[in-house]
């Protein structure tokens, strides 16, 4: 049976920052509250014309050239995202076409800020199964489209950004060891996005009522992450036959410092063992597992050979971990540059839009 390891690893985020400073501005609050209660200094904002597959986009090409391989050797791209572009067509499809994946299967995943354990571990069981080889997992958010920025309890949480990992099979023991995914719905009115759906399509009505908006219940949530957070990891380490002191980084959603510090005295175990960024980017769902890895491997902290627990919990009530043995890229003959395969999925994208446009003009003739 083939391991499923990480070898490409890339972020994205937008320039524009919003700080505490900024937000007191719109709303009644100060900076001093907001790092106090959350450990959050700023996060950042995208663009008009910045969206989650141009995010990703970014963040999947940078994945690619870590791991050295070219996008049309993917078989499979998961794009997990709490603010798709589309209910449909599925954001991982742009994506797909955007980065020149031609083989590529890819499809959406929702499940909230525990979306990247989820579609990480569902891209390692692909691997493992032996039905694919190489894999691309993205979480990717623009989550200040749906962010109130009149309500204080949440326009201080959220931010932008995406962040990638490739996955590729291998012989060598070692990449996602374990992985437990929970879900309890009968929490699931604590963090909401009511508006858009099937129950609550876009009218002037749900306009007016700020169905459109991200709603929580700020105390709800923090209760259940701070108990489910160590009893996921804990789960996971079980089913890896490891102990926590076996793992040299935890690396959490990043949702608020005081969860993170909770789930380490539950753990006793040091926070310094916890990777933690928070405070430059606040909660960006999805994106912020990814976000806080690539930082530690850029600074240095996170080394071939080590073993890390990462942990989500979010709105569904979603929750879960894996454990992952970090290896790096697969060594390779030759080097393969990504970010040029974009010239030819564009022109490849242009001359199938011609071929069903002549399509269309010859079957209405016909008809």
């Amino acid at each position: 049976m083939p391991f499923a390891h990480i070898t490409g690893w890339g972020i994205s985020v937008p320039e524009p920052i919003l700080t505490n400073d900024d937000i007191a501005k719109m709303v009644d609050t100060n900076d001093e509250w907001i790092r106090s209660h959350t450990g959050i200094r700023e996060r950042r904002i995208a663009r008009e014309d910045q969206f989650p597959s141009t995010l990703a986009v970014e963040a999947s090409i940078k994945a690619l050239q870590v791991a050295n391989l070219a996008p049309t050797e993917l078989d499979l791209i998961i794009l997990t995202s709490s603010s798709p572009e589309y209910i449909f067509p599925a954001t991982a499809c742009i994506i797909q076409d955007q980065i020149g994946a031609t083989k590529a299967g890819a499809f959406d995943l929702l499940a909230a800020c525990s979306g990247f354990i989820f579609a990480t571990n569902m891209a390692a069981q692909a691997i493992r199964s032996g039905s694919i080889k190489n894999a691309l997992v993205i979480g990717s958010e623009t989550l200040s489209r749906f962010t109130n920025w009149k309500d204080r309890n949440t326009c201080i949480l959220f931010g932008d950004g995406a962040g990638a990992f490739v996955l590729q099979a291998s012989d060598k023991p070692g990449g996602l060891l374990s992985a437990v995914m929970r879900s309890d719905g009968s929490g699931a009115d604590s963090l909401t996005l009511l508006g858009g759906g099937a129950r609550h399509p876009a009218t002037e009505a749900t306009i007016h009522e700020g169905k459109h908006f991200i709603q929580m219940d700020g105390k709800a949530v923090f209760r259940f992450a701070t108990r489910v957070m160590g009893q996921a990891i804990k789960e996971s380490l079980e089913l890896a036959n490891l102990k926590l002191d076996d793992v040299q980084w935890i690396i959490p959603h990043q949702a608020n410092y005081r969860i993170i510090e909770t789930a380490a005295k539950y753990l006793k175990t040091p926070l310094d063992k916890f990777v933690i960024n928070i405070e430059k980017y606040g909660n960006t769902s999805t994106a912020s597992i990814p976000l806080a890895t690539v930082e530690a491997v850029q600074n240095g902290k996170v080394k071939p050979g080590d073993k890390i627990a990462f942990v989500g919990f979010g709105a569904g009530l979603t929750w879960g971990a894996m454990i992952v043995e970090w290896t790096g890229p697969i060594p390779a003959k030759k080097p393969v540059h990504p970010e040029q395969y974009r010239l030819f999925a564009r022109l490849r994208s242009f001359v199938r839009r011609a071929i069903r446009f002549i399509e269309g003009f010859f079957s209405r003739k016909e008809l």
